[in-house]
């Protein structure tokens, strides 16, 4: 390491509740997933931080339940991470998303099958995702995730997460921003001096507060949600965690989703659904608990007396809205404060804690007095293509239900569909080639199911990073496939490391090499003096540590990229800042003009690399909207 390095802060002393301070480091409007992984985060680097919510932190509504790898690694760098896989189930046949007509019923095509994918690392895909990560994916519905969090955000920073506070306003001068709190049940005010803000409210105060226009289309279509308990073991689908109904009688429309709550099945025998029904086949008063029920028990076929028990309902519309600036002096929104997108591919609590990670490193960089404020500015130059590319992703994946209904021949005809479905289980030439072409279309929703390639394989056009001119590998549109690669902006590729173990004997990852704080300098046992050399040869205040892999390791020479002398600098978010494909004439002054570029959020690109994905957001909404 260098020998500018410091030592890590302490952990915050505890906060009475009833005491206010004056001033805190980092001030988090929201207390949702973001926010508190913003306050775990921030809290574990030593940050004094501060969070206040609007409302109590009772969880009440299941909303998101997917996360991904990269998220499960920013959660595993939390300490989250074992508490979610331990709720997680501990089977894999739940990674399947299915096709039905209806889940059951007495009609000859009542919880008739149409198809199935594999999803979430299932099936087929579970090498090539086990390859992109040493974390895999998890399934925990937010009504048990946020607790979990809030409970570790509690234990990283003692009495700094407050319920029941407002955010009213928010002034900025030059070394701070001073932000007004409603006490709302007390009424009180105070203010309290920030260097920063972190906005990750949903948008719900910061959006008037701040004007931050996002663009974007809204409100598109109408969806009701229901929590409920209900006894589905009927329906013939063994495994599916997640089932989507197509019938005549909806035409080329989806009439709605169910997905497996748990808490200890997650399949056909869950004791507790999470039910998406189409506005459109609620019938009656919308307000009517009975005319509700009604429209489940419609699309899922089930008899008119089958008991339900609704716990929670809420009532939501699609939105493909990114802000226009991710950055407001010292204010940043994060996670739905900065974009909204349907949940087809469940990208968007993902995309929030990932937003977190990339800012929180960066904050607790500059407060530390390792980096200038300018670091700060790549937050968005990061954030804003990548979240505009997630938008118009989950758009486009919303679309890809009609195409099979069209296949079935489901149209305004109710008649007609059923006459559809009587080819498709005809033992006819015509039956053989419609099932042909329903299962092509079921299988084109790999683009929401098996999109590693989104997942896993985001990267950053432009930032806190220096780009050296190679091209991005395979397809960069391809949201399937992944490519493991070395390249700048992109993320550290992950091996398992040939007979290296952690200290709990536990197998190491590529990924356990890169240090919490600071840049990590990675490079091969016998390369390892020269740079450790040119590491020595730099002051600065960014810490910078050296680690090495051996020279034999074949798994990580596969994908490494770079010589034996070569070298790879990475941020904390595992990010590839810098890439020495071999030793330069003179490592010491490469890497420093690495560090200075990367330090001070990079060059800005020729154009926008969103707008691209702002104008796939448009067109997949033109065709969402008709």
């Amino acid at each position: 390491m260098s020998a500018s390095v410091k030592s890590p802060r302490a952990p915050l002393t505890p906060l009475s509740e009833d005491v206010w301070p004056d001033s805190t480091e980092v001030l988090i409007m929201g207390g949702g997933p973001v926010g508190l992984s913003c306050a775990i985060m921030l809290a574990q680097r030593g940050i004094d931080v501060l969070l206040v919510e609007r409302r109590d932190f009772v969880f009440r509504f299941p909303r998101a339940h997917l996360l991904n790898p990269r998220t499960m690694e920013a959660f595993h760098d939390m300490g989250v991470a074992d508490d979610i896989y331990r709720a997680t189930p501990t089977h894999d046949r739940w990674r399947k998303a299915a096709w039905y007509t209806t889940a059951t019923g007495p009609g000859r095509f009542d919880g008739m099958k149409i198809g199935d994918v594999p999803a979430w690392g299932g099936g087929p895909d579970a090498a090539r995702y086990r390859s992109s990560s040493p974390r895999a994916f998890a399934n925990m519905p937010q009504l048990r995730l946020d607790p979990l969090i809030h409970r570790h955000a509690l234990a990283a920073a003692p009495g700094r997460i407050r319920s029941r506070q407002e955010v009213v306003a928010i002034e900025q001068d030059a070394e701070s921003a001073i932000v007004s709190i409603a006490d709302l049940e007390t009424g009180a005010r105070r203010t309290v001096r920030a260097r920063y803000v972190i906005a990750a409210d949903g948008g719900r105060d910061s959006a008037d507060l701040l004007g931050v226009e996002l663009e974007g289309p809204r409100d598109m279509r109408e969806v009701v949600n229901y929590h409920v308990s209900m006894d589905l073991s009927a329906w013939s689908e063994p495994d599916a965690l997640l089932g989507h109904f197509l019938h005549p009688a909806g035409g080329a429309r989806r009439r709605g989703t169910i997905q497996a709550l748990g808490p200890t099945h997650y399949n056909r025998d869950s004791e507790e659904w999470l039910v998406s029904v189409a506005a459109w086949m609620v019938e009656g008063d919308p307000e009517d608990e009975a005319a509700l029920f009604a429209s489940i028990r419609r699309m899922l076929g089930l008899a008119d007396d089958h008991e339900i028990t609704m716990h929670s309902m809420t009532r939501w519309s699609y939105h493909g809205v990114v802000a226009k600036q991710f950055r407001d002096g010292r204010v940043f929104l994060a996670g739905d404060a900065a974009h909204k997108h349907p949940p087809t591919g469940g990208l968007g609590l993902n995309s929030g804690i990932q937003d977190a990670q990339n800012l929180c490193w960066k904050i607790a960089a500059v407060l530390d007095g390792q980096a200038p404020d300018a670091l700060l500015d790549s937050y968005q130059a990061e954030r804003r293509p990548v979240v505009a590319w997630y938008t118009a992703h989950s758009l486009e994946n919303a679309n890809r239900h009609p195409p099979i209904a069209e296949a079935l021949g489901f149209c305004d005809d109710e008649e007609e569909g059923f006459r559809g479905l009587e080819t498709f289980v005809s033992d006819t030439p015509e039956g053989a080639a419609m099932r042909e072409r329903v299962a092509a279309e079921v299988a084109h929703n790999a683009h929401d199911y098996s999109q590693l390639g989104v997942e896993a394989g985001y990267h950053y056009w432009a930032g806190a990073l220096v780009p050296d001119g190679t091209p991005v590998p395979g397809d960069p549109n391809d949201p399937v496939t992944f490519h493991p690669t070395s390249r700048p902006g992109h993320h550290l590729p992950h091996v398992w490391l040939a007979g290296v173990e952690s200290s709990e004997g536990a197998p190491l990852s590529s990924h356990d090499l890169i240090a919490s704080t600071g840049l990590t300098l990675i490079t091969s046992e016998s390369a390892a003096p020269h740079w450790r050399e040119a590491v020595a040869a730099i002051a600065g205040e960014m810490p910078l540590t050296v680690v090495t892999i051996d020279d034999d390791d074949a798994a990580w020479g596969a994908v490494r990229q770079l010589d034996d002398d070569g070298a790879l600098l990475v941020r904390p978010d595992r990010k590839v800042a810098w890439r020495a494909a071999t030793l330069p004439a003179d490592p010491g002054g490469e890497l420093a003009a690495a560090l200075e570029i990367i330090l001070r959020g990079g060059d800005a690109p020729a154009g926008d690399p969103a707008e691209p994905y702002l104008r796939r957001i448009r067109a997949a909404a033109n065709v969402l909207v008709r």
